[in-house]
């Protein structure tokens, strides 16, 4: 005998709060399921993963995390062929529309179904260590089609029915190089999902089928609202460009590969246009996001929109789930630039475009608004040692490491963060533990945060002696172009990994790099990107400078070069002389004159100089004109 239906409960303010509540806390269960039951360094130590709750119409119920999409599932299958106990499964990035974008991410989703009615999805995608490929952690830096980064999947059941396609899980495993990896993983992270769906059936048993789904379109207005409320307003209306680059495709000569957005502002939407943007590359940075309505980037970049909040506390109060779609509109160029590759080129490397863009925006939103935005940062970049005589002794150690968060009108940038949520590095006793390696350093890169009013994060400085030899892969941007600067504000540094021999000579490696040999008692030096610096650093406070250099976190010359602040260093702590300091400030003014809005660094100013700089038609450097507010305005 059926039970019978529970008459739906009204939703009131309270059952809202109580189903959004429970909503944010399941994805916080499937995180910690994945933690728990994975197998991989990558996804079980590093966290590079991600998870997410829909409605039955695959809108996303928060904010917490990007995700992937639904969209496949209905392209895909349809409506008749969604039932319960299926897990349906995909990494194709030309056939994820759009919510995957490079091979080594594998998406698991799951239907929600209460009572035969379907009610929602659950999923998590994972970058996985290995999927085949032409190198160890399926990342090639040359790679020119997505066949060469590793086995590509296009939609499929991985359970129908609740019955496992034994199959495919086979062909999966057997194109890693770390195949017990790959399978617990996979393992994990379906139990995972399978565990946010019992909370969803949950919320449904004990409010109704309806009353949930009123609650969960009223969450996505909720977004929408407070981003149209709060947010837009603080936006000038009008048309801004900028630009920015990457600056190796790993295949050709070093060049600047441009993303060029122009944002339309009106009283109630923002229309991003992408038109404009380079050539797609021959090698793997380009990002394939021009499907279902670029669905996936609005979501992606829409959240940079909490810096304009009233307050911090109040930006992290602001969920940015599906409700940004009925604010942000996207419009791209036609087949064969970076964002929209043709099918099948190499992808491995999008991770450096898909941060310009949320730079880019920001960008933007300072020309809109007086320079009120972070300055730039970049936190992605993967490198990582390999080695081993066959498969029964093969090791990859690799990891993505953080660099140094942008300096904001509120505050210094925070050292070394992940953009990855929750993401770390590997710990020095589990890497010594498992790979034939040894930490020697692991600390922050001094003078990296770029000098400002509030300046930029440190990155990384790190360094590991090599046991055995082994072989080296390096997946990293702003190598050569640094994070910008805002308002006034410095660049930050940029990323460095060089190898030190046995007898000290140093060799530097490009930040696209593959199988670089490694001898045995090598040391390799990291040191990742500090973030761009906000405002005039002249302005910033003396005794700050002088605890940053107490901290060994800026040098000396650079408290005197870059802050204008002059410090005796006779006693046990630095001292400010502020006599000197002024002085000082008042010759840097001088010499310096206005400020440019945006400080890209040496690289870009260099090719600027040099001409080798080309704009589209219809474009022209878009830095030219912007200047940073006065002194007085800055310091305010």
């Amino acid at each position: 005998m059926s039970k019978p239906r529970k008459e739906a409960r009204q939703l009131g303010p309270v059952e809202l709060e109580i189903i959004t509540g429970t909503i944010r806390s399941a994805e916080l269960e499937i995180e910690a399921a994945v933690e728990r039951t994975s197998r991989s360094p990558m996804i079980r130590d590093q966290h590079d993963y991600r998870v997410a709750l829909f409605d039955a119409r695959g809108r996303k119920l928060t904010g917490r995390s990007y995700s992937a999409l639904v969209e496949p599932v209905f392209e895909y299958f349809g409506e008749d062929d969604i039932h319960p106990g299926d897990v349906f499964f995909w990494n194709d990035p030309y056939n994820s529309s759009g919510g995957i974008g490079h091979i080594p991410d594998l998406c698991s989703t799951l239907p929600i179904f209460h009572e035969g009615r379907l009610i929602g999805f659950s999923q998590v995608f994972g970058h996985h260590d290995d999927v085949g490929g032409s190198v160890p952690g399926s990342l090639p830096v040359h790679a020119e089609d997505m066949w060469t980064e590793g086995l590509v999947i296009p939609p499929i059941k991985l359970y129908e029915r609740g019955k496992v396609n034994e199959a495919a899980f086979r062909i999966v495993e057997r194109n890693s190089r770390l195949s017990e990896h790959l399978r617990g993983d996979l393992d994990a992270e379906i139990g995972a999902a399978m565990l946010g769906s019992r909370r969803v059936v949950a919320l449904a048993e004990r409010y109704g089928a309806d009353t949930l789904e009123a609650a969960f379109d009223a969450m996505i207005e909720n977004c929408a609202e407070a981003i149209r409320r709060e947010l837009l307003p603080r936006i000038a209306d009008g048309v801004y460009a900028w630009e920015d680059y990457v600056e190796n495709d790993g295949v050709d000569a070093p060049r600047l590969h441009a993303m060029r957005v122009t944002m339309t502002k009106t009283a109630d939407r923002i229309l991003l246009d992408f038109t404009g943007t380079d050539r797609e590359a021959k090698g793997p940075i380009n990002w394939a996001i021009d499907y279902s309505d670029g669905k996936f980037v609005r979501k992606w970049m829409g959240p940079v929109l909490r810096s304009l909040a009233s307050s911090p506390e109040r930006a992290a109060e602001i969920d940015m789930n599906e409700g940004v779609l009925d604010v942000i509109d996207v419009k791209f160029p036609e087949k064969g630039t970076l964002v929209t590759p043709n099918f099948g080129k190499a992808t491995g490397m999008r991770f450096f475009i898909l941060l310009r863009s949320l730079g880019i925006f920001a960008a933007l939103l300072s020309k809109a608004t007086g320079g009120q935005m972070p300055a730039d940062h970049e936190t992605i970049r993967i490198w990582g040692l390999h080695g081993g005589a066959s498969n029964r002794d093969f090791f990859l150690f690799r990891e993505v490491l953080g660099g140094g968060g942008p300096g904001r009108p509120w505050a210094d940038g925070s050292d070394v963060v992940h953009i990855v949520p929750n993401s770390r590095n590997l710990p020095a006793e589990f890497s010594e533990t498992r790979y034939p390696v040894m930490v020697e350093k692991l600390g922050l890169a001094r003078d990296s945060g770029g000098a400002g009013f509030r300046r930029g994060g440190f990155g990384y400085d790190k360094r590991i002696r090599t046991l055995q030899s082994c072989r080296l892969l390096s997946n990293a941007d702003r190598a050569l172009v640094n994070t910008y600067g805002v308002n006034g504000g410095r660049p930050g540094s940029t990323y460095s990994i060089a190898v030190e021999d046995g007898g000290g000579e140093l060799r530097d490696i490009a930040g696209m790099a593959d199988n670089i040999e490694v001898p045995e008692g090598a040391t390799v030096r990291i040191r990742t990107t500090g973030g761009g610096g906000w405002g005039d650093p002249l302005l910033r406070e003396p005794d700050l400078v002088a605890y940053d250099v107490e901290c060994g976190l800026v040098s000396e010359d650079s408290a005197a070069e870059e802050y204008g602040v002059v410090l005796n260093m006779a006693g046990t702590r630095p001292e400010v002389d502020e006599a000197a300091t002024d002085t000082r400030r008042m010759e840097l003014r001088a010499k310096r004159g206005a400020l440019p809005m945006f400080d890209r660094g040496p690289y870009v100013e260099a090719a600027r100089a040099a001409g080798r700089l080309d704009w589209p038609e219809g474009w022209q450097d878009p830095d030219a004109g912007w200047w940073a507010e006065t002194a007085a305005e800055a310091a305010e």
